[in-house]
Formats: structure tokens, sequence, C-alpha cells
């Protein structure tokens, strides 16, 4: 138990007997640094409740902790604010309590109710680029983050691998592609998107041609001829056409493969995995139903809707008119088809960006209104778009930022730099180059996960792999740090110590250490990798204070000198539980 709500209980009790109220919540903040305590009660808010002087009061309620909390050693009151001092031997006994426990701040699975978590979604056509990294690290990384918060999770993802865009990449491919294979220099989902510009580029010919020789250009752009060929192959595929459906399977084969390859250097995984074209007729039966039922309802022209306007949105169509499927539909029956698959399914989360926030909202709406007991446990992890100093990216254009070709970057940026400060003198050509990986991609990692998912990225690489400040470098150096101060530590730190008193610093970092189980809970419940993160820095700024203002190695007291270590030791421990949720790796040496 914290001391907040050890002290929560207190200040009730002491309320209840000095004033006779009952107060329902009791409000605390961190001792600001100019004054002398550790944890401080707001009275403010008490005088609702209890007429009087704030000081007064707050030196009533402070006698009272004093003589009935073990753990108050002292106190001082200034205006409304009732500062504590909490003894030292709270924090020790909590450190020894918490030394030794591997994961730390994670919590046991106990539920027999899971959460399937869903990201990437990529479509056949493209390789993934720096959009879907944000999505896959949201994704990854929220998934962790729930399983360490002591949820059953399920990763998966719903593969968009048909329709008109698939199409698109692979009449171009039958046009052009002279039998193209992948290589070892062009991965399969490389080759797709290559034929995919190939297409845009004739289709963007052919519109300028038709334009010029007087055509509408609303119409041109319905109209132009590889357009209304890659729609007759769609139709083709949808009809099981034999060599189109060969081709699909071909191509989708290599792009898989290709996916396979960036996921891996990535470090993301999934249990699961959906397919679009074994989905895209589900939810048609359930809209039948649905009609029944009268969640859904008949236009004139055949057309199947929802009405939702009493919930403030407006009728959202489910079934054409000729009857076949939207990607509403789809969603729905994937959905129900995922709890028939994972029947211990309470709940699940949508990593998809924010230019789908409507979707989603209807999609969770028909779901409840359907009246599935898990629709009230649906999430969209909607995010912002990430922008690169250059300008947008245009999948369409080839102008996207490759995943690939920006890991390999940043494990060069991450040489540049580190080559400059002359971090990694005395190690291996081989060594360092992992370590460049390990710092380029834990850099690229940090610096997208660290901000709230719903804010947009502007993403700079060489920033974010700067050794000082909120980086991912900075916090893996400081790491680093600490398996050098353990390696040189030869003597033996298993022992609990018996302390005289603690160092304001020490104090400081295991009230730090002290919040880890919080944030991850935190983090869970508002699905925000980017609460680890920041707390992570903040950890790791505690201990560089630690380290500068305190000596470890070099202590004179031995238990002092244990303790630090020990101290330091879990501090590691801590950021690389973090990073390890946040799907970042902390190299033993930098």
């Amino acid at each position: 138990m914290n001391i907040q709500n050890v002290l929560s209980v207190k200040v009730k009790e002491a309320v209840k007997n000095l004033f006779d109220i009952d107060l329902e919540s009791v409000e605390f903040q961190p001792t600001r640094k100019d004054f002398e305590g550790d944890i401080t009660l707001v009275v403010f808010p008490l005088l609702k409740h209890i007429k009087g002087n704030p000081v007064q009061i707050g030196q009533q309620i402070g006698e009272y902790l004093e003589k009935n909390v073990s753990e108050i050693n002292r106190f001082n009151v200034v205006s409304g604010f009732l500062n504590l001092v909490i003894d030292d031997s709270f924090y020790t006994d909590f450190f020894y309590r918490i030394k030794d426990k591997t994961n730390y701040g994670y919590v046991s699975n106990t539920d027999n109710k899971a959460v399937m978590v869903e990201y990437s979604s990529p479509n056949t056509n493209k390789p993934l680029h720096l959009g879907h990294i944000r999505n896959n690290l949201l994704g990854y990384a929220v998934a962790e983050i729930l399983k360490a918060s002591g949820k059953k999770v399920y990763k998966t993802q719903i593969i968009n691998d048909r329709g008109i865009h698939i199409c698109k990449s692979m009449l171009a491919y039958q046009k052009f592609g002279n039998g193209e294979e992948p290589s070892a220099d062009l991965k399969g989902d490389k080759l797709a998107g290559n034929y995919y510009v190939a297409f845009d580029k004739i289709y963007k010919e052919e519109i300028a041609a038709m334009v010029a020789n007087g055509t509408d250009r609303k119409i041109a752009e319905k109209e132009a001829p590889i357009l209304l060929e890659a729609q007759e192959m769609l139709r083709k595929w949808e009809a099981g056409d034999e060599e189109i459906v060969a081709l699909w399977k071909k191509m989708n084969a290599w792009v898989y493969e290709g996916f396979n390859v960036t996921y891996k250097n990535l470090g993301v995984d999934f249990d699961t995995l959906y397919y679009e074209s074994d989905t895209y007729l589900l939810g048609k039966d359930v809209v039948a139903a649905g009609i029944e039922k009268g969640v859904f309802f008949k236009k004139e022209d055949g057309s199947v809707w929802c009405d939702l306007t009493d919930e403030g949105l407006d009728e959202k169509l489910v079934l054409r008119a000729d009857g076949t499927a939207v990607y509403m539909t789809q969603d729905i029956g994937t959905a129900i088809q995922r709890v028939k698959d994972y029947p211990d399914i309470d709940g699940m989360v949508y990593t998809v960006g924010n230019e789908q926030d409507y979707h989603f909202k209807v999609l969770f709406l028909i779901l409840k209104k359907l009246g599935y007991t898990w629709a009230e446990h649906l999430y969209h992890l909607s995010y912002g778009m990430v922008d690169l100093p250059s300008g947008k990216m245009k999948s369409r254009e080839g102008t996207v930022v490759d995943a690939d070709d920006l890991m390999v970057e940043m494990a060069r940026t991450a040489e540049e730099i580190s080559n400059e400060l002359g971090k990694l003198e005395g190690l291996s050509y081989e060594e360092k180059n992992e370590l460049y990986k390990t710092i380029g991609l834990g850099a690229l990692k940090y610096y997208i996960l660290k901000v709230d998912p719903k804010k947009r990225i502007l993403f700079d690489p060489k920033e974010s792999v700067d050794f000082q400040g909120n980086t991912g470098p900075f916090i893996q150096y400081t790491y680093a740090r600490i398996q050098s101060i353990l390696r040189k530590a030869d003597f033996d730190c298993s022992e609990k110590q018996k302390l005289e008193a603690l160092h304001e610093k020490e104090k400081e970092l295991l009230k730090q250490v002290q919040l880890f189980p919080e944030i991850i809970q935190n983090a869970a419940e508002n699905y925000s990798p980017a609460l680890i993160a920041n707390y992570t820095y903040d950890l790791v700024k505690e201990f560089n204070s630690f380290y500068q203002n305190v000596s470890i190695l070099g202590a004179e007291n031995q238990n002092e000198k244990i303790f630090r270590v020990q101290l330091s030791d879990k501090v590691g421990d801590i950021i690389a539980s973090s990073f390890k949720l946040l799907g970042i790796n902390a190299p033993e040496r930098m």
C-alpha cells in the first residue's frame, strides 16, 4: 500500500474524530521543492465541510497524523497546505519488499476475460511506411501494457488484401512486370508498391490526355481506361477467375514475406491474423437479422441503413441497394467473428488513425444496438498523423518514407552521432553495428511513443537520436551507466542494509520507484504508452541527479555503498521493464 493510500484513510479518520465530518475524498500533491516535506495535504477543499482558518485546520490534522501514523516523522503548515515529512524507514522498508521482485509493477493475470488489440492492418499493395510504424508501435505497446496491468491479451491485425487498390498493383504488374520477382535487393512488398506507383502514373497521364481532348476532369477520373480495367479485374477476382486469383495469391505471398521481415526488424508480433478476403462478406447475415430486430431499416431502393439520429449522428449505410457489403458491414461481421473464435474476449482495441473517428463511433453504437455485451468495452485507439520536416507522404506518388529504409537510416544516424561524441570506444565492429541498430530503433520508437497518441507528430530523425534530453538514447545511456556501476561493484550486494538516514537524493529516487505500478495501471486505463515513456524519463532524470550528487561506489560507509548499488540496480531493472513495454531494448554497454 503506498503512502498516499495510508494517509487518505488516516486524514478521513482525523477529520471524523476532530470535526465529526465524513469526507469522501482527500487531495494530495507532491510537496513543493522550497518547503520541507514529501507529500502535501491540500487543506482548502476541506473548507467546504469545515468552517475555520485553513492554517489552524491543517495544524490540527497534522498533530493527529503525527500522533497516530507511525510513518509521519513531522509536519509543517504553509497557508492552506499541510506538508508531511515521511519517515525514512517507510521508504527503506518499501525498497526491501520490492528489491528482488522480478517484473516489479506488473500484475499477474487473474481474470478469465481477454481483450483483443488490433494494429498494423496494412494494404497488400505497398510496403509499410512511417504512418504504419506509429500504428504498429502504439498497438504493440498498448497490448504489452495491458498484459502488464493484469489483462489477458490477443494481438491481431486484419490484412486488407482485396479491393480496387490491390487490383491496381496487380494490373500494372500484369501489363509491365515481365515476370519480375522479389530478390535480395527488392522485397516483395516493395515490388508490389512499385507497380502501384506505376499504375498511378499511367492513370494520371490518361486523365490529362482525356481532359486535353475536351473530357470533363471528373468524368475522366472515373472513365480512364486503366481504371476501368482495374475495376474489371476486381469483378473477375470476386467471380473467382482462375488466372486473376492465381496472380492475386502470388503477389500477396510476396507482400506477406516482405511484411514479415519488416515486423521482425521492428520487433512487433501478432497472435492471430484476419484477411479481408475472408471477412468482406461477413456481416451480411447480421444485417438481415438486424432488420428483423428493428436495428436496421430498408429504403425503397433496397439499401439497408441504421438510424443513429437519436444518438446525435446520422443514418449509416450498412448494405448497398445491390446487396453488396460496405466496410461497416465487414467490420460488424469481423468483430462478431472474433468473439466466436475467442469466446473469452470481453473487449477490443482498434489502433486506427483519427480520420476514422466517426467510423468507429458508428461501429461501436451499432454493435451495442445489436445487443452484444462486449460492445460496451470497445475502444478506438485514435492517433494523429506523422509528418516529416519535408511534408506529407503520399503512397500513390511514391513519396512515402518506407519503414525498412527509415530503420536503416536511424541506425546510420545513430552511428554518425555516436562517432561524433566518441561514445562507443572499445567495442568491436560487430558490437558497434548491433548497437547502432539498438540505439537507432530505440530512438525511433521512443520519439513516437513519448507523444500522446492523439497528437500529430513532426518526426525529426536527427533530433530523436540526441543523447541529451527526453530521448531513447539518453535513457539507454543511463541504463548502460547503471550496468557499468554493477560490473564494478565487486562486493556482496544481496543483504538488507541498516541505514541511519536516507540522503535526500535517495529518498527522491525511491519516491519515483514507488510510482511505477500506478503508472502501468494508468497507462493501461488510458491506452497511453506516453505515460510509460515519460515516467521512464522522469526516473532517469532523478537517477542522474542522484548519481551526480551522491557517491555510489566511493561511499565511505559500506552499508550506504551496498544500498546505493542495490538502488541503482533496481532503477536499471525498472528502466528495462518500462522499455520492454514500449518494445525498446536497453543495451548493457554504450
